[in-house]
């Protein structure tokens, strides 16, 4: 499908409304529903799309979702569509974490409210691997090919989870290495041939 086909939000307001009921969809992490909202549901975007922008938004500072939600607002709208996406998806939760937050210090220390966080923690883990896996198919056409990305995922895997190296200092080596790499991929796959002399 191509970027012209896609369909796009009516105005400001509709990002706005979209975001917010993306935001109350996403117990435990917004990053599962949000991919089946945008492409899916709402076909703002393809999956490649969607993987280019997660991709901005996990090096950038601040939570990735929050970052996708304004480069898909300023694609659309420019900066009123990113100010309106980021509300949409910050407004109505912030009032509900305040308000959990408060209760949070009244019942924490009831047994059953501790039960009920770690298996919602087990939920959130679930949920981040199946969007992991549902976006494996839009690899195929990364320049750098699937075994090369699957060989970058488990290298990253390895140095944080296991290793313990520092996240910041993974994506600075990795992520420098993997953008290195494209590059090159791409640019020897659009190098004009070689005339024979």
């Amino acid at each position: 499908m191509t970027d012209t086909a896609l369909p796009r939000p009516a105005s400001p307001l509709d990002l706005f409304v979209s975001f917010t009921w993306l935001a109350l969809q996403g117990f435990g992490g917004v990053l599962a529903v949000s991919q089946r909202v945008l492409c899916e549901d709402k076909r703002w975007l393809t999956k490649e799309q969607f993987l280019e922008m997660l991709a901005i938004g996990q090096v950038l500072p601040g939570p990735n979702v929050c970052n996708v939600a304004l480069m898909v607002g300023d694609r659309f709208f420019g900066w009123r569509g990113a100010f309106a996406a980021l509300g949409g998806m910050m407004a109505v939760p912030l009032v509900i974490v305040m308000t959990l937050a408060v209760l949070y210090v009244e019942f924490a220390a009831n047994p059953l409210v501790a039960s009920a966080l770690r298996g919602m923690g087990a939920v959130a883990a679930g949920l981040i691997v199946g969007t992991a896996l549902k976006l494996a198919p839009a690899l195929r056409g990364n320049p750098m090919g699937v075994a090369t990305c699957v060989a970058f995922g488990a290298a990253t895997f390895v140095l944080v989870a296991l290793l313990r190296f520092p996240l910041v200092g993974v994506l600075l080596g990795l992520g420098a290495l993997a953008c290195t790499v494209a590059w090159l991929r791409v640019r020897h796959s659009v190098a004009p041939p070689r005339a024979d002399v």
